[in-house]
This record gives C-alpha cells, structure tokens and sequence, in this order.
C-alpha cells in the first residue's frame, strides 16, 4: 500500500477514527473487516514457498522430526546389530519418556528461556531472531514422547515374540505380556489425544486424558519393569533389589516419577482479589508472589480438574500481580460471574512466549481482546524494548476499565485502540505494516486467538516482516 503522503510520520493516536483523519490516502477498504477477531474459522492456506516456510517446517516442527529421526536411527542400529536388544529397547523408551516430562517441567522451561533469552539486544539479528524461537520448545517434548513409544513397540513386540516363540521361557510370563499390552493402549491414547485437531476440539477432555493416562503409563512401567525383573533375576541369582539397581531404566523411571511429583509438591490454594470488569472480563489480583516479565500462573478451581494459564503482569505496587479473564469458555464465564476468592495454583509461575521479545530493541505490540494481558507483563522488564501498540478489542474502556487503560498507555503513550464496537473490525495486517516500518520494529509481537495469531503472523512474515506470536504448544 501507498505510504502516508505527509511530511512527518503518521501520529498514531487513540482512536482509529483520530488515526484514520490523519490522511486521506489510507485506504478504508483495505483495512475493512474480513476476520472476525473472536471467531476461529480456520481456512486452508494457499500452498507457496512461505507456506512451506512458515507454516509447515515451522522450529517446533524441526525440533520434532530431530528428536524422532534421531531415534529412529538409533532404533534401527540396535534392531540390525545389537544382541541386548531387550534391555536396550526398555532403556530407551525410559530415557525418552524422561526427556518427554522434563520438557514439560517448570523449572526446566524456566531455565530454557533463562538460558536463550539473557541474549544481548547488542548481539548480531539473525542471532536474536533465533534466540527469539526458544518458545518451540515443546517440539522436544512431543517428538520425545512418539520416540518413546517407537521403542516401547518395539519392546512390546520382542516381548510377544519370545513368548509365542519360545514355550519354555521363565522370563516372559502372562502377567508381563499383559501389562505390555494395557500399557500400549494406554500410550496410544495419549499420543491420539494429544493431536493438534482433537486438542483444540477438546481440550478439557485432552487435560484430564494426557495427565491421568500419563500418570498411569510410569505406573504400569514401574510394575512392568519390578515384574520382569522379578523373573530375570533368578538366572543370575540376584535379589531383586540388586538386579533394579543395577538397571538404568529403573533409575530413569524413578526420575520421571520426581518430576511429576515436584510441581504437585507446591501445589497452593491461593487468596485471590477478584475485579470486575465488565461482563466480559474481570481481573484477578494475587499477593502469593511477585512476577517476572513474560511470566504465566496455572489457575484451577480443583487441583484435579481443568487447569487454565493466564500471562501475569505487576500491579502498581510492584509487589502483586494480576491476570486478566475474559469469556473464553465456561471456565472464564464462571470466573467472571462468581468472582472467586480463592484458587488453586501448582507449582512455580513460568516463563510464556512474551519473554522472548526481550532480545530485541524495537517491537511493535500486537493484541486482541484479552490479549492485552499478556503484553502488559512488559511493564515488569527493566530493560523493557520501545514499544509501539495496536490494540484491537470491542469498547476497551467499558470492557477492561480506566485502570487498564492507565496501564496500556504506561506502555505506548500514544496507542493506536481500534475499538471494534465503533469502527467494526478491521483487517489490522497493512497497519501493522506501516507501523512497523515507519517504527523500524525489529520483530512483531501478535497476541490473540489461536487462529487469528497464526493467520497474521504468517502473513507478516511472508510479506518480510518478522512476527511471532504463540503457539497452540507455548
């Protein structure tokens, strides 16, 4: 699109109506609204180079198919060469279940963008932009947990064979082939649920199956692994607490069962000062702890049911924090109509997508809706990038309240609120363009719906200007 025809840069100012007068030559049609930023209609990408790029080879992707193909060579060396294929075969499956759940750990994730992010904002771009994708990480985490079950199959099948096979076998007995088999159901459903389509459709359901079916999968393993280790010690003559000991995947497994217990070990009901509103948001105050930038709290009403996370951000006294809820759900709806005093909180607050965009220099702010929540976590970074901010939401000051709104302009003095209950909703990308080039942004920051932050993200990027934005994985 044309740029503005003036002298000085465009003044983005607090209306899009203000912003619009400023000069005739924008073109309204282009910016006319063809999404519906609430709505999650999905359509099907028009296939090209970016697409590949961008959409398909995407760092979650690659970390994925690096930790799988990784193992599928290792999986057919052992099956072509190796004579302890058993063990070898029990052993890998354990380590990588292990790597799968400390993926997932709070404390690891913590320390992945602790370690990636402390990038200097003076470091070369192209480094940056990398260090940038730490957020991927869960690609490790996936493309572990389908490896796992690649050995764990393989396992399962040696297992039948020598049972059919060899009649007389003292090792391989009913009870353990049982168990085998009921703990690859159990893994298939995990890895079924757990598919990107099944898990937006259902994501309540996708919870409460990936946590208790994984809860169950290390408990079938350990008694797996006591069962026939119970048999194949006596050959040897050892007793059974010898033969464990001297077995890695027992070890292993004893580490996966640490890491799922650690984050329940903290496991709080937290005091909570709700805020409401409006009838579409509320916001929820916590004095338990301090945050840091880019940080998000796990939330639930029931330690054992339906677990949300919300970005945090400061309160004004720097000592309390606060989230945002708007009407998502009927989690959200709940948490807005009862405004609840106490919730449960598990383990420690972790660092989200927001915390990448500390590594460069210029950012242009990007959000819909409640997802000015999470970018109000940049007003706990010290070293806080210059900001400008597009907030695109239906009548901010009577949904998010003053207050929030002092807060938004703490961050850009001159925002540009599009506020869709005046202006109807508008196609924000060739705005985002010039903003970003007039501000000479190093990256764009995009929070909102799943679907409308992967459409706009990939847009920009296919257009050449960098974008991120969370996935349904960060």
């Amino acid at each position: 699109m044309p740029r503005p025809t003036h002298s000085s840069k465009p003044s983005f100012a607090l209306s899009i109506d203000t912003f619009l007068s400023t000069d005739s030559t924008w073109d309204w049609k282009r910016f006319s609204a063809k999404w519906d930023v609430e709505a999650q209609r999905a359509t099907r990408p028009r296939l090209s180079v970016a697409s590949l790029r961008f959409l398909i080879f995407t760092i979650y992707r690659r970390l994925f198919t690096l930790a799988y193909c990784a193992n599928a060579f290792a999986f057919i060396i052992v099956m072509v060469g190796s004579r302890e294929k058993l063990l070898t075969f029990v052993n890998a499956a354990g380590i990588n279940l292990l790597v799968c759940g400390l993926a997932r750990h709070p404390q690891v994730v913590n320390g992945i963008f602790l370690t990636i992010c402390r990038i200097s904002q003076s470091a070369p771009y192209f480094l940056r932009k990398k260090a940038a994708e730490a957020y991927h990480y869960g690609g490790v985490h996936s493309g572990c947990g389908v490896a796992a079950f690649l050995w764990y199959t393989g396992l399962v099948g040696l297992l039948s064979q020598d049972y059919w096979m060899n009649a007389d076998s003292t090792i391989i007995t009913i009870p353990v082939i049982v168990l085998a088999y009921v703990l690859l159901v159990v893994l298939i459903a995990i890895i079924v649920v757990a598919h990107p389509t099944l898990r937006a459709k259902k994501h309540n359901q996708f919870e409460f199956i990936h946590r208790f079916s994984a809860w169950l999968a290390v408990a079938l393993f350990l008694t797996l692994l006591l069962v026939f280790s119970d048999q194949a010690r006596k050959p040897e003559g050892l007793s059974l607490g010898r033969y464990l000991v001297k077995l890695p995947a027992f070890w292993v497994v004893l580490a996966i069962v640490v890491t799922i217990i650690h984050p329940w070990t903290l496991l709080r009901r937290v005091q909570v000062q709700p805020e409401h509103l409006s009838s579409h948001a509320a916001r929820l105050h916590f004095d338990h702890a301090s945050t840091d930038f880019g940080k998000v709290i796990g939330l639930s009403k029931h330690p054992l049911k339906d677990w949300h996370s919300f970005a945090t951000f400061p309160d004004p006294d720097g000592k309390s924090f606060s989230v945002i809820v708007s009407k998502a759900g009927d989690w959200t709806t709940r948490c807005i109509e009862e405004q609840p005093t106490q919730l449960w909180k598990r383990g420690v607050l972790m660092y989200g997508f927001i915390h990448v965009m500390r590594v460069f220099r210029r950012v242009v702010v990007v959000a819909t809706g409640s997802g000015i929540g999470p970018c109000l976590s940049f007003l706990s970074e010290k070293n806080c990038p210059q900001l400008r901010l597009i907030w695109q939401t239906r009548n901010p000051n009577k949904t998010y309240g003053p207050d929030v709104l002092g807060l938004v302009h703490q961050l850009d003095p001159n925002p540009l609120l599009i506020d869709t209950g005046s202006s109807g909703r508008v196609n924000m990308v060739p705005i985002i363009q010039e903003l970003a080039r007039d501000f000479d942004a190093e990256a764009v920051c995009v929070i909102s719906n799943p679907y409308l932050t992967k459409k706009i993200v990939f847009e920009l990027k296919e257009s050449g200007v960098p974008a991120f934005g969370p996935i349904f994985d960060s």
